[in-house]
Formats: C-alpha cells, sequence, structure tokens
C-alpha cells in the first residue's frame, strides 16, 4: 500500500512517524519541507497524491483543504481514498466528499481528538464520517495512529462529532480552571481538591486526565510550561466552528458561546500558543 500524507505540523508529523514505523511506505509533503526519518519526501500536494492507495491530509483550516482537494483530486487514481483529519466546518467536508465521489474516489472526513500528545502515542480518537466501505478501508491505518477509531455515520459526520465534542471540552476546562481558582481563594489545597473532584461527580477529562496545575495529577502541558499540547488558538477555532454550526441549524448553545467568547478574548490578549489549560493562570492571580 502507497500512502500520500499532506500536512505535517504538530499533528500530522507524529502520525506520520508512527505509519513509518509499522513499516508503512509513506510519501509526505509539506510546505515547511519538515520531514520524519523514513519519510519519501515530494516537492507538491499533486505529486504526493499520484499513483497513492490513499492520501491522507491534516490541515490547518477548511479553506486550506478545498484549495488542497482542487489540487490533488484530478490526479488522483480513480478508486483511490481521500482521508482528511482536520477539523473543518461540516459543509465544506460535505462538498469536498461530493467532489471526491464525482471523480471516482472515496472519501472521509476523520477529525481527531486527543492532541499532540495523542500523536505522538498513537493514542489519538479518530471520529469518522463516510461510507462504510471506505471506512472499512481506512480503519487499519487509523488503528496505526489512535487508540479509538469510530464511524459516526455519513459524511460531515465525523466534523459534528468533533465540534461538540470541543465545545464540551472547552467549557470544562473553563469551570475546571475556576474550581481550582476557587478553591486557592478557599484556602483549599489544590492537591486535596484533585483528590475528592478524581473520585467523586465534579470527574471529567479536563482534571483526571489533563490537570490545569502542575504537578498535580498524570502528566500534561501544565508540567511543561504550559506548551501544547492543544493550544488555545486551536481550541478557539474549534469553538468558533461549533457557533457556526449553530447558527446554521437554529440551535442555541449558550455556554458554548460563552466559551467561545472567553477563548477569543484569552487569545487577544496574546495566549494562543499556549495550551488551552493556560486559562488557569489569570485566575489564578486574581
Amino acid at each position: 500500500m502507497k500512502i500520500g500524507f499532506i500536512g505535517l505540523g504538530n499533528m500530522g508529523y507524529p502520525m506520520v512517524e508512527n505509519l513509518i514505523k509499522t513499516g508503512k511506505e509513506v510519501h509526505a509533503f509539506d510546505v515547511t519541507e519538515n520531514y520524519p526519518d523514513g519519510a519519501i519526501s515530494c516537492s507538491s500536494a499533486d505529486e504526493v497524491s499520484k499513483g497513492k492507495d490513499i492520501v491522507i491530509t491534516m490541515l490547518p483550516s477548511g479553506a486550506i483543504l478545498s484549495e488542497v482537494a482542487n489540487e490533488i483530486i484530478p490526479v488522483m487514481d480513480e478508486g483511490s481514498l481521500f482521508a482528511d483529519c482536520s477539523t473543518i466546518e461540516v459543509d465544506t467536508a460535505i462538498q469536498v466528499s461530493k467532489m471526491a465521489k464525482e471523480n471516482g474516489l472515496d472519501f472521509i472526513d476523520a477529525p481527531v481528538s486527543g492532541g499532540s500528545l495523542g500523536a505522538k502515542a498513537g493514542t489519538l480518537t479518530f471520529m469518522v464520517g463516510g461510507e462504510e466501505t471506505a471506512f472499512v478501508r481506512i480503519e487499519p491505518l487509523l488503528e496505526i495512529m489512535g487508540g479509538k477509531i469510530i464511524h459516526c455515520g455519513p459524511s460531515g459526520s465525523g466534523q459534528a462529532a468533533k465540534m461538540c465534542n470541543n465545545m464540551i471540552l472547552g467549557a470544562t476546562m473553563i469551570v475546571t480552571c475556576e474550581a481550582y481558582g476557587l478553591a486557592k481563594k478557599l484556602n483549599l489545597d489544590h492537591k486535596v481538591l484533585f483528590e475528592v473532584v478524581s473520585q467523586s461527580s465534579g470527574y471529567s477529562w479536563t482534571n483526571n486526565v489533563y490537570c490545569p496545575l502542575p504537578g498535580i495529577g498524570p502528566q500534561s502541558p501544565a508540567d511543561n510550561d504550559y506548551k501544547p499540547g492543544f493550544s488555545a488558538a486551536l481550541m478557539l477555532k474549534d469553538l468558533l466552528l461549533s457557533q457556526k454550526a449553530s447558527e446554521v441549524v437554529g440551535f442555541n448553545t449558550e455556554m458554548g458561546a460563552k466559551a467561545t467568547d472567553y477563548y477569543s478574548r484569552f487569545c487577544d490578549e496574546g495566549h494562543g500558543d499556549k495550551d488551552f489549560s493556560s486559562v488557569i493562570l489569570p485566575m489564578l492571580e486574581k
């Protein structure tokens, strides 16, 4: 199997590394020309896509995906599979899917959860939208890069699942940080709070796995000076996608909107490049 991979940023680079570790032949392209050992570098997106059985993209936005799709879909072999792992708008995923099908290709949208730590560890969760036959084709590769693969439904369903998940994540992180800020004001030891919450009804991934304070719970970006991880800017991007989708379908997501506003202000203050859990820092200064 020949695999093409486009987009080797914080997520794509370790994903390619994990594919190579299992002996897969991976042809890669990125505008930064930064390639893992063992990857076969290509000079353009169309070069990396020609003659490949599967082409995987991991890109920053729906607009960039659309540009890349317009470039690579015409040169991909009929019957090959186009798998996009970017986090983008639902309607963009559906549009690219239609374009791919018109050109005789299979397509899936397969955004991920787990951040760069999960990408490095090969424990990402993939939320897959697309036809069952396409899902079966890509599943063995996703299992190399991830720990959980969920087929969510037709094209666009993976993106819908991702934005709903990250709306929960963004709002939950804020209230988790607020709880630790309140604990400080109440003179409650943070380690005691972690012990209580991690075994009580306040249990959450943002507390138990990704605690926003250093030296408490499992290793997290808080223990590495809040280097992402998953940046506040990317969290804002995903929250904005959720709000756009909410407007399109006419459904009010009040807490999601508040979380979006919070991260927007946080990024405007110059913190977008830090891990999204760093929203706790100004709370502890109050």
